[in-house]
């Protein structure tokens, strides 16, 4: 039995030596497929004297496994600069219930007067 699947892939052009695309399913068997993302916010560590708070979503997750989801946001401004942040969520976590959410952490980019980055660490949403 065939079923018709539609999408889109991209070419990961990221560091990873291994030569890699990603696929985006966005109609299985004729129907929509919603795209998966997650939501996400926090405040950085405490450095220089401040912080800055943070909040975004996630791109959507290439179809399959292991569902990873990149992301990408600036910080606040605070003490008159802002910060980069990005990377890769951790695997998703499963919940009893069927849903999951995954973890993330890292360090901004470093940026301000006084030149520093700051930590961050958290969850998405489910």
């Amino acid at each position: 039995m065939e079923i018709p699947v539609s999408g889109f892939m991209y070419h990961s052009d990221d560091s990873n030596l291994i030569h890699s695309h990603q696929l985006f399913i966005t109609q299985w068997d004729g129907r929509p497929v919603p795209a998966h993302v997650h939501e996400f916010r926090g405040v950085t560590s405490f450095d220089v004297g401040h912080n800055h708070r943070y909040a975004g979503t996630t791109e959507p997750a290439p179809s399959g496994v292991p569902d990873t989801h990149r992301y990408f946001t600036f910080t606040s401004v605070d003490d008159r600069h802002r910060h980069e942040r990005r990377g890769v969520t951790g695997l998703a976590i499963p919940l009893p219930n069927g849903d999951h959410y995954h973890e993330f952490s890292g360090f901004t980019t470093v940026n301000g007067t006084n030149p520093h980055r700051h930590g961050y660490s958290g969850r998405t949403s489910l």
